[in-house]
């Protein structure tokens, strides 16, 4: 029996300083140029956090927009005005940056994260009342510096410092004085990313309902890496992120990929779960500070409000067929191999057509396409064109090579099978997976009946090879065995308690 999509979560995290402070394009531009006029006039680009949660993709990541209501907004979304703008969604939060960095100092289990004590009172306050937060974890905040000690850690012991609204309010320090794999930088984005999917997990088990005890394996698929001098990628982000969120019976590990990380992840969780190797696997991931603001210097240049100012996760739980949720079919999976080289053509191809074709199915039998879900407000402006639509567009345009459709049925098939694009830019939470939410839903209500994730990656950025990367996976309705086989299970127990009834009644007969 195929494994099945029991829940999902998605979450944001606010965070404007750290676009300023730590996302790549703006730390390299400080080092070739400090006194730019991008950087002297970033600050006016920022968004609040109203605004955050005011924007349409922002709700609909976190489940309060579907991505069908999305379509019906004009373009830019950015100057669209809505009456969605909470907190809290469906399937998750978009958390403040001073919440979200009282988060990080939670998980920091080696005293690395400091901060000041009018900074930790407050974030305290705050996090006190959030329903998710264990009050155990608070007593970190009892380990406030003052502020000429923070400074001190930052200018002598190169700790990075940690902003909100524009002020240092305290640092990570470095793990190691010489170790470059444990600076003070590369520890904070590990935390970071290690937050961001903590507070996704707790999300996903508070939103499902989810038995912590019941969980066996957490697999995580961002795109960090933490280890130290000696094996610089070793991990595990996957156990030190279930440590914080109570899962005490798991283990896990990570698995990377790049972009594709998240779909190889889910065919690996559906494989060990089908396998019966676990019941219950959560494959689950954090962001990336160094994206933020990543196209921040053709947003500026054109007016637009700095978009790529939150930090992402996401978490989803497979378990083992009950008989309701939707099955991953793991034999309908479609793999960019060694060989099938970079066109664009064999690329999509060998994703979706191929693997339908070996199951009796064409492109027309798949629902939805959930492929790299980028935001057009973010990409359109910075010159990579509307993400989503181009990858559906090469589906279509398949379709018709294979005599699936006819050639002026392409804007007919893209309207059908695509949607329209709605996650961050982080890399690898675009791939495909901010749909399965969505999906789910759509699938236990039968409004579809197969959905095809799609996740591709660029291994080229490693230097170690030029090739392409990508996975995928159908999602459909359940066929209802695992229903059948509780079933039947329970029938069995009955009749092994009729059948000792009776053989009780029997003796008690014979005793008589």
């Amino acid at each position: 029996m195929y494994s099945v999509l029991k829940g999902a979560s998605y979450t944001l995290a606010h965070t404007p300083d750290m676009v300023i402070h730590n996302g790549t394009t703006q730390t390299t531009q400080r080092a070739i140029d400090p006194n730019s006029e991008y950087l002297k006039n970033l600050d006016k680009s920022l968004r609040s956090y109203e605004d955050c949660k005011a924007y349409l993709p922002n709700q609909t990541y976190i489940g309060n927009v579907t991505p069908h209501e999305l379509a019906g907004y004009e373009q830019p979304w950015y100057q669209q005005k809505s009456d969605y703008n909470q907190r809290e969604g469906r399937f998750g939060e978009i958390m403040p940056e001073d919440e979200f960095i009282g988060l990080i100092a939670i998980c920091d289990v080696f005293d690395l994260v400091k901060l000041e004590v009018p900074f930790a009172d407050s974030v305290k306050k705050k996090l006190e009342v959030h329903s998710l937060i264990n009050p155990t974890f608070l007593k970190v905040f009892e380990k406030g510096l003052e502020s000429s000690e923070v400074n001190r850690l930052v200018s002598e012991e190169h700790a990075e410092p940690l902003y909100y609204e524009g002020n240092v309010i305290g640092c990570i320090k470095a793990a190691h004085d010489i170790d470059p794999s444990l600076s003070a930088h590369v520890i904070f984005e590990n935390l970071v990313s290690k937050a961001s999917c903590v507070l996704s997990l707790l999300h996903l088990i508070h939103k499902n309902g989810i038995n912590k005890e019941e969980i066996e394996y957490v697999v995580e698929c961002s795109e960090e890496a933490c280890g130290d001098m000696n094996q610089r990628g070793g991990g595990n982000f996957a156990k030190a992120a279930a440590e914080i969120a109570g899962l005490t019976n798991a283990t896990g590990s990570d698995i990377r990929g790049f972009c594709a990380g998240p779909a190889h992840a889910l065919i690996h969780a559906a494989a060990l779960v089908k396998a019966g190797t676990f019941k219950h696997v959560i494959v689950a991931a954090g962001g990336s500070t160094a994206k933020l603001g990543m196209n921040g210097k053709d947003h500026v240049n054109k007016g637009i409000p700095i978009l790529e100012d939150c930090v992402a996760g996401f978490a989803v739980l497979i378990s083992a067929n009950d008989g309701v949720s939707p099955e991953i079919n793991t034999d309908i999976v479609g793999r960019h191999t060694v060989g099938t080289g970079s066109s664009p053509q064999n690329v999509i191809s060998s994703l979706t057509a191929a693997a339908l074709e070996k199951a009796g199915l064409k492109l027309t039998d798949i629902d939805k396409y959930s492929v790299e879900m980028q935001n057009p407000d973010i990409t359109k402006p910075a010159g990579a064109g509307n993400v989503p639509e181009a990858n559906y567009k090469m589906i279509g345009a398949l379709a018709a090579m294979r005599k699936e459709i006819e050639k002026s049925q392409l804007a007919d098939f893209v309207l059908k099978h695509g949607m329209v694009g709605w996650a961050p830019t982080q890399g690898h939470i675009p791939s495909g997976v901010p749909y399965l939410g969505f999906a789910r839903q759509e699938l236990m209500e039968k409004k579809i009946s197969r959905a095809m994730f799609i996740g591709k990656g660029s291994l080229f950025l490693g230097r170690m090879t030029n090739l392409f990367d990508g996975v995928s996976f159908v999602l459909q309705q359940n066929s209802g065995a695992g229903q059948e086989e509780a079933v039947s299970e329970e029938r069995i127990r009955k009749l092994i308690a009729a059948s000792l009834k009776d053989f009780a009644k029997h003796l008690q007969d014979d005793e008589g």
